[in-house]
Order: C-alpha cells, then sequence, then structure tokens
C-alpha cells in the first residue's frame, strides 16, 4: 500500500466510552453531594471525592483512542490489534473455523490498557460470528473457546485468511465489531471495542514468522506480530 503518514500523536476519548462516563460522572458527583450535605464532618466528604476521581481517572484512562497510523509498508505484515501483554504464543488446533494447526498469539488486555482494538492486515472481511460464552478470566487458556467471543476472519490479497478473535473476560459484558463479511479492510483501522478487561487471539499460518515472545507488551497498530508468506516480502528470516 505504499509509505504510510507518519503516526499521530492525539489522543482522544473513544465514542464508546460517552454513555459510561457521562453517567460515571453523574453518580460519582451525587455521592460527593450527598457526604457533603448529610454528613457534619468534612473528612468523609474529601476521602470520597478523592476515591471518586481516582476511579473516574481510571475509566477515563480505559476509553482513551489515541489515534496512530502505521508508517512503514503492511505487505505482509500482520500487526498487534490491541495494547496489551503477549500471554499465549504457541501452535494450537483451532476447531472452529479452520480445523487445522495455527500459530495462536494472544494478547491480554488489563482494565489500563486502552481497549480499541485495530484491524492487523490489509485484505477483505470473510466472516464475522458472535458467540455467547462464559467470563473466565480473559488469560486462562479456557477463555478462547468458552468465553464470549466475536470472531472475525479476513483474507489477504494473496488468499492467506488470518483469524482474529476478541475474547470478553471476567469484568467485560460487551464485545462491539465494527468489520461487516464483505468489506474491505486495513490496518489503521478499528476493528472493534471491548469494554473493561479482555483478550484479543490472532491465529496465524504455520509458516508465518512470529515477531513478539511470551510477556512483552504490545502498542496497537505499531508493534509487529508477525510476516506473512517471508521469503516472499523480502525479510530476512
Amino acid at each position: 500500500m505504499g509509505k504510510r503518514l507518519k503516526k499521530l500523536k492525539k489522543i482522544r476519548l473513544h465514542h464508546e466510552g460517552v454513555q459510561t462516563l457521562v453517567l460515571g460522572a453523574m453518580l460519582l458527583s451525587a455521592i460527593c453531594f450527598s457526604l457533603y450535605y448529610f454528613i457534619p464532618t468534612s473528612t468523609p466528604f474529601y476521602i470520597g471525592t478523592a476515591i471518586s476521581l481516582f476511579i473516574y481517572l481510571i475509566v477515563v484512562n480505559f476509553f482513551r483512542c489515541p489515534i496512530r497510523l502505521y508508517d512503514g509498508e503492511t505487505e505482509g505484515l500482520v500487526i498487534a490489534p490491541a495494547d496489551g501483554k503477549i500471554v499465549v504464543v504457541e501452535e494450537v488446533e483451532e476447531n472452529e473455523y479452520f480445523h487445522d494447526k495455527r500459530i495462536m498469539v494472544s494478547i491480554f488486555m488489563s482494565l489500563f490498557n486502552v481497549h480499541a482494538n485495530w484491524v492487523p492486515v490489509d485484505g477483505v472481511i470473510k466472516k464475522v460470528e458472535h458467540q455467547n460464552g462464559n467470563f473466565h478470566k480473559a488469560w486462562l487458556p479456557k477463555a478462547s473457546i468458552e468465553n464470549e467471543r466475536s470472531t472475525v476472519v479476513i483474507e489477504t490479497s494473496d488468499g492467506t485468511e488470518i483469524l482474529v478473535r476478541q475474547i470478553a473476560g471476567a469484568m467485560a459484558r460487551r464485545i462491539v465489531t465494527y468489520s461487516k463479511q464483505g468489506e474491505e479492510c486495513f490496518i489503521d483501522e478499528h476493528l472493534g471495542f471491548i469494554k473493561f478487561g479482555s483478550r484479543v487471539d490472532v491465529f496465524l499460518p504455520l509458516d508465518a514468522k512470529v515477531c513478539v515472545e511470551l510477556h512483552q507488551k504490545t502498542t496497537g497498530n505499531e508493534t509487529p506480530l508477525a510476516w506473512l508468506n517471508l521469503k516472499d516480502n523480502g525479510q530476512k528470516e
């Protein structure tokens, strides 16, 4: 796709957080108001206000939506779809779509990470499917197949298929997926959003060259996750 514009440093709040932030501000303000008018001593009011501000700033941090544009070549690249930490890099049997062995790379997003998800490869959306399930802790292996999740399959220009799975965690109760079947998609675009603690799995072909290690921190739309067709795109092994 040629050289991209240099990534922007501007930060904004994600539109998925507007309702939560407004309602949260109203609730916390009501609590502080009650403490001020119904408790004779001022200490509870100051403590309550400090705690309320701390909680609200955490929620605001959670709904950050940095504008990032990848400034390198994207052909053959799989970019990290989320901020977080690598918790799985292993060969697994993927039995819901591929029904064969794939390399699974999983990124766990804590409460303090940006929870916007980015499209990991340029291509066409072949499948979008939401599945209900449990709400195990997102870093557990069984979360990938038992938790509520949204699956997106993307086909690159050379016919390679990449599966991205958004997984709800113990606190998450809403997965938002923007991708629609049949649409073209590109690195730099948002794939979706997961609220309050979650995980994203990426399933790669066995010949993909993985660029990340276990426990490594990732930045969505910035950290290279893997290279596809390594010898064809000129990257060194």
